[in-house]
């Protein structure tokens, strides 16, 4: 089975602020976008790798991942993406191998997901078509309006927290991104396009330490899971 791994750090990351693009800071020591690439390599089920960042840092990214030793040998590719998720993704989608079976989507914010909840992701996606990780959510979440006002209170039973990777049959997601483009929609994520073509998405049961970093406490939150040894 041939699994290609598209890797998303195309993001400007302004929500964590400062100079560095949010792919390149440190935690502990080790870029984060190199701590995901790690992970994601752990997995013994993915053949290739596409990393997809931003067309400005084509130039920055090659350098860091050409003179890192635990790349040496990998099979990644680098590709410029575009000015939306969606669209990098589909052009991370146009750098696949011809033989893939199974494309995995996975956020480059998200350094800590483990191999094994890779490896459910693909075999769910061998099975059903389509998975993603997600959690039950754990707070009441209310629908609020522009103006502030609770509109309503949904039954928090059935809501998830989706989270990456997620994983398609490579014809699935491809025609999905394909429908996308003629129907003008734009999702948030790449199961969102799946959903809106009327194909079920299964979903795995993700896991608590594959946040993405987002906002600084979420770097600081990083690096004491690293000092405890929660996570390497």
């Amino acid at each position: 089975m041939h699994v290609a791994a598209i890797i998303v750090a195309a993001g400007a990351g302004r929500r964590i602020g400062g100079a560095i693009p949010k792919c390149y800071l440190p935690i502990a020591g080790r870029p984060l976008i190199l701590r995901t690439l790690d992970r994601v390599f752990s997995s013994q089920l993915v053949t290739e790798v596409i990393l997809v960042v931003s067309a400005d840092e084509i130039e920055r990214c090659r350098p860091l991942l050409e003179g890192d030793i635990a790349l040496t040998g990998r099979p990644y590719v680098l590709q410029a993406g575009g000015a939306t998720r969606q669209q990098s993704v589909r052009h991370g989608l146009e750098k696949v191998s011809a033989g893939t079976d199974v494309v995995m989507i996975h956020d480059g914010a998200r350094p800590f997901v483990s191999a094994a909840l890779i490896d459910r992701c693909i075999a769910a996606a061998v099975a059903q078509g389509a998975a993603v990780a997600g959690l039950p959510v754990r707070d009441t979440i209310k629908q609020v309006s522009a103006d502030s006002y609770v509109q309503g209170t949904p039954e928090r039973a059935g809501l998830w927290e989706i989270q990456t990777p997620q994983s398609f049959h490579r014809e699935l997601i491809v025609a999905a991104h394909d429908w996308a483009v003629r129907e003008g929609v734009e999702a948030t994520d790449d199961a969102m396009v799946v959903e809106r073509m009327d194909r079920p998405v299964f979903v795995v049961a993700g896991e608590r330490t594959n946040f993405k970093i987002t906002v600084p406490e979420d770097l600081l939150l990083a690096e004491a899971l690293i000092r405890a040894g929660v996570v390497s």
